[in-house]
């Protein structure tokens, strides 16, 4: 079954070739993933090949539901679409949170009109995400995209898609040594360290999945790019896919705050296991990889983050697992990345966050002239 996105890009017209796009189907899933491989391993041949069924999720499963994408495919001179086409481009825009629309794709290096394509896929991410943000009633949705620092390719495409690059991120590692299973320092008295609670099932306790949501989203409260993402978004990004949560790697810090005994949710941290595998300088071996770190801002200066990172270096260290890794923004308004120095992270890897605001978009359903007026009537409303 072969379908188009009821608003699709405007692709340009080469000469003796005819593109076309559709929405993503099952076969798309692999041809993709070789073409997010192949991008990669051109930037970076030892990073971690990428994870088809992370990839088929997004793409056909239930984390396409927040996303709109299409594939670029060559067709007929018909214009007609044969099943069997292979992509040669695919973009996919998340309606991540209210205020942020995160974007993905990716141009095969040998595609016809390359520059072209892209400025036209650039162009429908921003109509998807100025409709995103018309639909929550936003008066702008941020548009980004995460990119390899020694990508100049990819950072000209999107310079002049208009977008700018606006942060750096450092990736760091730590390795892990046996004994550190049981010889770190415990926390600062006042602060204790625990898994969340699980069911029987192995389900985490709701109670325990909202206190890490809630520290997660008081403690960036105060980062340039924090949108609030609601407990509804959250536990929906949890529920696309349960098999992949790590609920043993969830902990909670609390705090005995007045020393009375009453422990309260101080941070918490969310990790996942990254499996071994080759690159061209040797093999990789199993890590922890911490997804979210939050510390509440009430809560800093107690030692709470340490004892948060120890909890995982020790785990880390229990399973036998020789890294652990993390991201942390260069410019962070806490100087985490100097925390993380300071017990033996190292940066091996950099990366840009490219943003562009986004004003709401009218609907193309409405006459070109209602249109107009309804984007001259949102851009008096931002400026005024």
């Amino acid at each position: 079954m072969l379908l188009s996105d009821h608003v699709p890009p405007r692709l340009p017209e080469i000469p003796g070739l005819r593109l076309a796009s559709r929405v993503p189907m099952e076969a798309d899933v692999e041809p993709v993933a070789a073409l997010l491989g192949a991008a990669q391993d051109a930037v970076d041949p030892d990073a971690a090949p990428i994870d088809v069924d992370h990839l088929r999720s997004q793409m056909v499963g239930l984390r396409s539901w927040s996303r709109r994408q299409v594939v670029i495919v060559p067709a007929e001179p018909d214009g007609t679409i044969r099943a069997d086409a292979l992509p040669i481009a695919w973009i996919a825009l998340e309606d991540r949170a209210q205020g942020r629309t995160d974007l993905q794709s990716v141009i095969a290096a040998d595609a016809p009109a390359r520059d072209e394509l892209s400025a036209a896929l650039i162009a429908w991410a921003v109509e998807v995400a100025g409709s995103f943000a018309r639909h929550r009633g936003v008066d702008s949705t941020q548009l980004s995209v995460d990119i390899d620092e020694r990508d100049a390719d990819r950072a000209a495409q999107l310079a002049a898609g208009g977008l700018e690059k606006v942060r750096t991120w450092l990736h760091m590692r730590r390795g892990v040594l046996a004994q550190e299973a049981d010889s770190l320092p415990g926390p600062r008295p006042g602060v204790r360290v625990r898994s969340v609670h699980l069911h029987p099932s192995g389900l985490p306790v709701a109670q325990d999945v909202r206190s890490v949501h809630r520290m997660l989203e008081e403690s960036f409260a105060d980062h340039f790019s924090s949108y609030r993402e609601s407990f509804a978004e959250f536990s929906q990004r949890l529920v696309e896919s349960p098999e992949e949560a790590d609920w043993d790697l969830w902990w909670i810090a609390e705090i005995d705050h007045d020393g009375d005994g009453a422990w309260l949710p101080a941070g918490g941290l969310v990790a996942s296991t990254r499996p071994a595998h080759e690159t061209g300088h040797g093999r990789v071996g199993e890590g922890t990889y911490l997804d979210y770190l939050g510390v509440h801002r009430s809560a800093r200066g107690h030692g709470v983050a340490k004892a948060l990172l120890r909890a995982a270096i020790a785990d880390a260290a229990r399973r036998g697992r020789d890294h652990v890794d993390l991201e942390v923004d260069a410019d962070s308004p806490t100087s985490a990345d100097g925390l993380y120095r300071s017990m033996g992270w190292e940066t091996f890897e950099r990366t840009q966050s490219w943003h562009r605001d986004v004003p709401p978009h009218p609907s193309r359903l409405l006459e070109p002239e209602q249109a107009q007026e309804q984007a001259q009537e949102q851009t008096q409303t931002q400026t005024a």
